[in-house]
Protein backbone atom coordinates (compact mmCIF):
# COMPACT_ATOMS: atom_id res chain seq x y z
CA UNK A 1 0.00 0.00 0.00
CA UNK A 2 2.59 2.35 0.72
CA UNK A 3 4.61 1.49 -2.63
CA UNK A 4 1.42 2.30 -4.48
CA UNK A 5 0.89 5.50 -3.00
CA UNK A 6 4.66 6.51 -3.33
CA UNK A 7 4.60 5.49 -7.04
CA UNK A 8 1.22 7.75 -7.30
CA UNK A 9 2.52 10.71 -5.97
CA UNK A 10 5.70 10.54 -8.32
CA UNK A 11 3.43 10.19 -11.61
CA UNK A 12 1.44 13.30 -10.09
CA UNK A 13 4.77 15.00 -9.57
CA UNK A 14 6.08 14.51 -13.55
CA UNK A 15 2.50 15.28 -14.77
CA UNK A 16 2.62 19.04 -13.11
CA UNK A 17 6.62 19.24 -14.68
CA UNK A 18 5.92 18.53 -17.54
CA UNK A 19 2.40 21.06 -18.15
CA UNK A 20 4.45 23.89 -16.27
CA UNK A 21 7.73 23.16 -19.03
CA UNK A 22 4.56 23.25 -21.75
CA UNK A 23 3.27 26.63 -20.43
CA UNK A 24 6.74 28.34 -20.77
CA UNK A 25 7.51 26.96 -24.27
CA UNK A 26 4.33 27.86 -25.95
CA UNK A 27 3.86 31.13 -27.73
CA UNK A 28 2.02 34.36 -26.48
CA UNK A 29 -1.41 34.95 -28.43
CA UNK A 30 -0.98 37.35 -31.12
CA UNK A 31 -3.37 39.97 -29.87
CA UNK A 32 -0.96 40.11 -26.98
CA UNK A 33 2.24 41.21 -29.12
CA UNK A 34 3.16 44.11 -29.87
CA UNK A 35 5.67 44.93 -33.21
CA UNK A 36 8.38 47.22 -31.98
CA UNK A 37 9.93 49.09 -34.46
CA UNK A 38 13.22 49.38 -35.41
CA UNK A 39 15.62 52.63 -33.72
CA UNK A 40 17.24 52.54 -37.12
CA UNK A 41 14.21 52.84 -39.03
CA UNK A 42 13.95 56.39 -37.60
CA UNK A 43 16.99 57.49 -39.21
CA UNK A 44 17.01 56.03 -42.16
CA UNK A 45 16.96 57.93 -45.38
CA UNK A 46 14.28 59.32 -47.41
CA UNK A 47 13.09 57.41 -50.63
CA UNK A 48 14.92 58.30 -53.87
CA UNK A 49 12.15 60.09 -55.33
CA UNK A 50 11.29 62.33 -52.38
CA UNK A 51 15.04 63.88 -52.16
CA UNK A 52 16.31 66.56 -53.93
CA UNK A 53 17.88 65.84 -58.00
CA UNK A 54 21.77 65.84 -57.64
CA UNK A 55 24.18 66.43 -60.10
CA UNK A 56 24.35 65.04 -63.41
CA UNK A 57 26.82 62.09 -64.27
CA UNK A 58 30.04 63.40 -65.42
CA UNK A 59 29.36 67.14 -64.79
CA UNK A 60 32.37 68.29 -63.05
CA UNK A 61 34.63 67.01 -66.13
CA UNK A 62 36.98 70.22 -67.51
CA UNK A 63 38.22 70.63 -70.97
CA UNK A 64 39.36 73.62 -72.90
CA UNK A 65 38.69 74.46 -76.81
CA UNK A 66 41.89 76.45 -78.16
CA UNK A 67 40.63 78.44 -81.29
CA UNK A 68 43.08 78.81 -84.21
CA UNK A 69 41.43 80.89 -86.78
CA UNK A 70 39.12 83.30 -84.58
CA UNK A 71 41.18 85.84 -83.90
CA UNK A 72 38.60 88.51 -84.03
CA UNK A 73 36.47 88.83 -80.59
CA UNK A 74 33.32 88.79 -82.70
CA UNK A 75 34.21 85.98 -84.25
CA UNK A 76 34.69 84.26 -80.90
CA UNK A 77 31.83 85.65 -79.44
CA UNK A 78 29.78 84.18 -82.16
CA UNK A 79 31.17 80.20 -81.59
CA UNK A 80 30.59 80.33 -78.21
CA UNK A 81 27.19 81.38 -78.70
CA UNK A 82 26.46 78.44 -81.26
CA UNK A 83 28.08 76.31 -78.57
CA UNK A 84 25.45 77.36 -75.75
CA UNK A 85 22.65 77.09 -78.33
CA UNK A 86 23.57 73.74 -78.64
CA UNK A 87 24.60 72.16 -75.79
CA UNK A 88 22.32 71.96 -72.32
CA UNK A 89 21.85 75.22 -70.11
CA UNK A 90 23.83 73.45 -67.22
CA UNK A 91 26.36 73.06 -69.48
CA UNK A 92 29.24 75.72 -68.70
CA UNK A 93 30.92 77.54 -71.55
CA UNK A 94 33.59 80.48 -71.00
CA UNK A 95 35.41 82.32 -73.35
CA UNK A 96 38.65 83.59 -72.21
CA UNK A 97 39.73 86.60 -74.91
CA UNK A 98 43.22 86.83 -74.21
CA UNK A 99 44.05 83.17 -74.97
CA UNK A 100 41.64 82.59 -77.70
CA UNK A 101 40.44 79.89 -75.54
CA UNK A 102 37.04 78.20 -74.83
CA UNK A 103 36.58 76.27 -71.66
CA UNK A 104 33.73 74.51 -70.83
CA UNK A 105 32.51 72.02 -67.89
CA UNK A 106 29.94 69.38 -68.72
CA UNK A 107 29.19 66.02 -68.96
CA UNK A 108 32.34 64.36 -71.27
CA UNK A 109 29.86 62.89 -73.81
CA UNK A 110 29.14 66.91 -74.95
CA UNK A 111 32.63 67.20 -76.04
CA UNK A 112 32.52 65.46 -78.78
CA UNK A 113 29.59 68.03 -80.20
CA UNK A 114 31.57 71.23 -79.01
CA UNK A 115 34.99 69.91 -81.00
CA UNK A 116 32.24 69.43 -84.18
CA UNK A 117 31.45 72.97 -84.15
CA UNK A 118 34.30 74.73 -83.34
CA UNK A 119 35.70 72.42 -86.42
CA UNK A 120 32.98 73.49 -88.88
CA UNK A 121 33.44 76.99 -87.88
CA UNK A 122 36.79 78.26 -86.91
CA UNK A 123 37.96 78.15 -90.11
CA UNK A 124 40.64 80.70 -91.78
CA UNK A 125 39.29 84.10 -93.43
CA UNK A 126 39.77 84.63 -97.03
CA UNK A 127 42.54 87.09 -98.21
CA UNK A 128 42.20 89.48 -101.23
CA UNK A 129 43.67 92.12 -102.74
CA UNK A 130 41.60 94.92 -104.21
CA UNK A 131 43.42 97.49 -106.49
CA UNK A 132 41.73 100.99 -107.10
CA UNK A 133 42.86 102.68 -110.47
CA UNK A 134 41.50 105.95 -110.96
CA UNK A 135 41.98 107.19 -114.27
CA UNK A 136 42.26 111.06 -115.03
CA UNK A 137 40.11 112.31 -117.89
CA UNK A 138 39.67 115.48 -119.35
CA UNK A 139 36.38 115.31 -121.82
CA UNK A 140 37.14 112.22 -123.61
CA UNK A 141 41.02 111.90 -123.41
CA UNK A 142 43.03 110.51 -120.67
CA UNK A 143 45.14 112.31 -118.71
CA UNK A 144 47.08 110.05 -116.17
CA UNK A 145 45.73 107.10 -114.32
CA UNK A 146 46.87 106.04 -110.68
CA UNK A 147 46.27 102.61 -109.08
CA UNK A 148 46.21 102.02 -105.33
CA UNK A 149 46.22 98.19 -103.72
CA UNK A 150 45.40 96.68 -100.19
CA UNK A 151 44.90 93.83 -99.26
CA UNK A 152 42.01 92.69 -96.84
CA UNK A 153 41.11 89.59 -94.97
CA UNK A 154 37.25 89.38 -95.34
CA UNK A 155 34.87 91.15 -92.96
CA UNK A 156 37.42 93.24 -91.85
CA UNK A 157 38.02 97.15 -92.78
CA UNK A 158 40.80 97.98 -94.43
CA UNK A 159 42.05 101.95 -94.38
CA UNK A 160 44.52 103.77 -97.11
CA UNK A 161 45.29 107.26 -97.37
CA UNK A 162 47.44 109.48 -99.19
CA UNK A 163 47.79 113.29 -99.11
CA UNK A 164 49.27 116.16 -97.52
CA UNK A 165 48.33 118.76 -95.13
CA UNK A 166 47.84 122.47 -96.24
CA UNK A 167 48.39 124.89 -93.02
CA UNK A 168 45.59 127.22 -92.54
CA UNK A 169 45.77 130.92 -90.60
CA UNK A 170 43.78 130.80 -87.52
CA UNK A 171 45.22 134.44 -85.92
CA UNK A 172 47.97 136.32 -84.98
CA UNK A 173 49.57 137.38 -82.15
CA UNK A 174 52.20 140.02 -81.09
CA UNK A 175 54.81 138.98 -78.33
CA UNK A 176 56.01 141.97 -76.11
CA UNK A 177 58.79 142.17 -74.49
CA UNK A 178 59.08 142.47 -70.81
CA UNK A 179 58.39 146.35 -70.84
CA UNK A 180 55.48 146.04 -73.21
CA UNK A 181 55.18 145.86 -76.92
CA UNK A 182 57.47 147.65 -78.79
CA UNK A 183 57.74 148.49 -82.83
CA UNK A 184 60.34 146.14 -83.20
CA UNK A 185 57.93 143.27 -81.76
CA UNK A 186 57.34 140.27 -83.67
CA UNK A 187 53.91 139.45 -85.98
CA UNK A 188 53.58 135.62 -84.85
CA UNK A 189 50.34 133.84 -86.96
CA UNK A 190 48.91 130.57 -85.46
CA UNK A 191 47.99 127.69 -88.02
CA UNK A 192 46.14 124.45 -88.17
CA UNK A 193 46.53 122.05 -90.48
CA UNK A 194 43.88 120.43 -93.01
CA UNK A 195 44.77 117.05 -94.33
CA UNK A 196 44.22 116.89 -98.00
CA UNK A 197 44.75 113.85 -100.37
CA UNK A 198 42.51 110.64 -101.03
CA UNK A 199 41.09 108.06 -98.31
CA UNK A 200 39.72 104.49 -99.33
CA UNK A 201 37.85 102.93 -96.94
CA UNK A 202 37.14 99.19 -97.55
CA UNK A 203 35.76 96.03 -96.50
CA UNK A 204 34.94 92.48 -98.06
CA UNK A 205 32.34 90.06 -97.12
CA UNK A 206 33.18 86.74 -99.30
CA UNK A 207 30.39 85.19 -101.57
CA UNK A 208 30.37 82.25 -104.09
CA UNK A 209 32.26 83.69 -106.74
CA UNK A 210 33.42 86.86 -105.20
CA UNK A 211 32.95 89.17 -102.52
CA UNK A 212 30.46 92.03 -101.85
CA UNK A 213 32.73 95.64 -101.09
CA UNK A 214 31.29 98.03 -98.94
CA UNK A 215 33.87 100.83 -100.21
CA UNK A 216 34.15 104.80 -99.05
CA UNK A 217 36.49 106.68 -101.23
CA UNK A 218 36.94 110.80 -100.44
CA UNK A 219 38.81 113.36 -102.46
CA UNK A 220 40.32 116.92 -100.82
CA UNK A 221 42.11 119.04 -102.38
CA UNK A 222 42.72 122.51 -102.68
CA UNK A 223 40.93 124.77 -104.93
CA UNK A 224 43.20 126.59 -107.65
CA UNK A 225 41.56 130.61 -106.40
CA UNK A 226 41.93 131.02 -102.85
CA UNK A 227 39.24 133.09 -100.91
CA UNK A 228 40.73 135.53 -99.45
CA UNK A 229 44.58 135.28 -100.21
CA UNK A 230 47.55 132.32 -99.87
CA UNK A 231 46.55 131.53 -96.08
CA UNK A 232 43.27 131.18 -96.19
CA UNK A 233 42.64 128.69 -99.02
CA UNK A 234 39.55 127.05 -100.08
CA UNK A 235 39.19 123.11 -99.47
CA UNK A 236 37.25 120.98 -101.77
CA UNK A 237 36.12 117.71 -101.00
CA UNK A 238 34.72 114.83 -103.22
CA UNK A 239 33.26 111.46 -102.34
CA UNK A 240 31.98 107.97 -103.60
CA UNK A 241 30.43 106.04 -101.55
CA UNK A 242 28.34 102.39 -101.88
CA UNK A 243 28.20 98.98 -101.76
CA UNK A 244 29.31 96.46 -104.72
CA UNK A 245 29.27 93.06 -105.84
CA UNK A 246 33.17 92.19 -107.16
CA UNK A 247 33.57 88.91 -109.24
CA UNK A 248 37.63 87.49 -108.89
CA UNK A 249 39.17 88.97 -111.54
CA UNK A 250 36.96 91.23 -113.53
CA UNK A 251 37.82 95.11 -112.92
CA UNK A 252 34.16 96.99 -112.07
CA UNK A 253 33.41 100.65 -112.68
CA UNK A 254 32.54 102.29 -109.16
CA UNK A 255 31.52 105.76 -110.31
CA UNK A 256 33.06 108.65 -111.63
CA UNK A 257 33.99 111.93 -109.80
CA UNK A 258 33.99 115.76 -111.46
CA UNK A 259 36.81 117.94 -110.62
CA UNK A 260 35.59 121.48 -109.42
CA UNK A 261 36.30 124.73 -112.04
CA UNK A 262 37.34 122.32 -114.75
CA UNK A 263 36.52 120.34 -117.52
CA UNK A 264 37.92 116.93 -116.03
CA UNK A 265 36.89 113.79 -114.13
CA UNK A 266 37.95 110.61 -112.47
CA UNK A 267 36.99 107.63 -113.19
CA UNK A 268 37.19 104.84 -110.62
CA UNK A 269 37.58 101.38 -110.83
CA UNK A 270 38.10 98.30 -108.78
CA UNK A 271 39.39 94.27 -109.06
CA UNK A 272 39.50 92.15 -106.53
CA UNK A 273 41.79 88.94 -107.03
CA UNK A 274 42.05 86.11 -104.14
CA UNK A 275 45.55 85.51 -102.47
CA UNK A 276 46.10 82.18 -101.73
Amino acid sequence: MKLASRTLALAFTFALTNLFAFAQAAPKPASDTVAAKPAADAASPKPAQDSAPGPRPNLDAFRTFYLKNATQANDANEIVSAIRNLVSPQDKVLLVPNQNAIVMRAPVEDFALVQKVIDDLDHPKKAYRLTYTITEMDGEKRVGTQHYSMDLVDGQQTNVKQGSQVPIATGTYIAGGANGVTPNDAVHTSYTYKDVGITFDATLASQANGARLLSNIEQTGVADAPAAGPMNPIIRNSSLKGAYLLSSGKPLVLGSLDVPGSTRHLVVEALLEPLP
